[in-house]
């Protein structure tokens, strides 16, 4: 079984070890966001929040423009990428050492996070666009989905998610995938098993059951299921009642191999990862 140490990602050059795992607070410019305290628009609010994922231990800030909770309004490629420039001007110049990925599912809000940013890794949660964001297939081109064909030319890290229901297909198509992305020379690959994407509850849980599988891919796995739906649907809660849930599966997610923690808890989840560390 691969272990966090065999796991190193290329940042701005400088290689970065998994060995133990990293916690990646979310900020989100968005309006909508389906947890309330996630959402974050003025300056003030966004330098607040960027300040806080760091000073509480964060190791990666992950900004998202477009919220994808179910029912969630489209938004125009334009408009996300208003919401990003407005966003990561002010991370920048809060934290300008900071990794920063971006949560985006479209390949020009990819290149221009990058280029005009150096934003250091691109959070897919569409599989490539195989699927897009509501099951509509977004272009591919002889078969190269336009995102993998994107990282290929922006040579950063990239978050593949998954929203294949159970392991056996996830995996499946993940090796498809990760052979794919590696023909197009992307080199540093994090494998996101999508909870919450295209499973129902019960699948969730078993895939939680049966994730240490996917360490057989020996690729860094991220796991992103703060205050989900899989917790407070559950007991019967609201996002706002569900850090208790999200700590236990971190937890379980770290025994399984997890290397990131995607959360919006950042204390909570560096504590979680530091008593873990006490017990290997």
């Amino acid at each position: 079984m691969m272990t966090n140490n065999d796991c190193l990602i290329n940042i701005r050059g400088k290689l970065v070890s998994l060995d133990h795992p990293l916690v990646m607070g979310i900020l989100n410019v968005t309006p909508d966001s389906f947890y309330a305290g996630s959402r974050k628009q003025t300056d003030n609010e966004i330098a607040r929040r960027t300040n806080e994922i760091i000073e509480q231990g964060g190791s990666i800030i992950d900004v998202g423009a477009f919220s994808t909770r179910p029912g969630a309004p489209e938004v125009t490629q334009e408009e996300e990428m208003a919401r990003l420039r407005h966003g990561l001007t002010i991370v920048r110049q809060q934290q300008p050492d900071a990794i920063v990925s971006v949560d985006t599912y479209r390949p020009d809000v990819a290149r221009m996070a990058v280029e005009e940013f150096g934003v250091d890794i691109i959070n897919d949660v569409s599989e490539g666009g195989i699927t897009g964001r509501a099951n509509v297939p977004l272009e591919a081109h002889d078969g190269i989905p336009e995102m993998f064909a994107m990282m290929g030319k922006l040579q950063v890290p990239y978050i593949l998610m998954s929203v294949k229901p159970s392991i056996c297909p996830m995996m499946k198509a993940f090796a498809q995938e990760v052979e794919m992305l590696h023909d197009l020379g992307v080199k540093d690959i994090i494998l996101d098993p999508g909870f919450g994407f295209g499973k129902t509850l019960d699948d969730n849980y078993l895939l939680l059951k049966d994730m240490d599988k996917l360490q057989e891919m020996r690729l860094p796995v991220l796991v992103g299921v703060s205050r989900k739906s899989m917790i407070f649907k559950l007991f019967g809660y609201t996002p706002n009642e569900s850090l208790n849930g999200t700590t236990i599966i971190n937890t379980i997610a770290l025994q399984k191999g997890a290397a990131i923690l995607r959360v919006h808890d950042v204390k909570e989840a560096v504590e979680c990862i530091t008593i873990f560390e006490k017990t290997r």
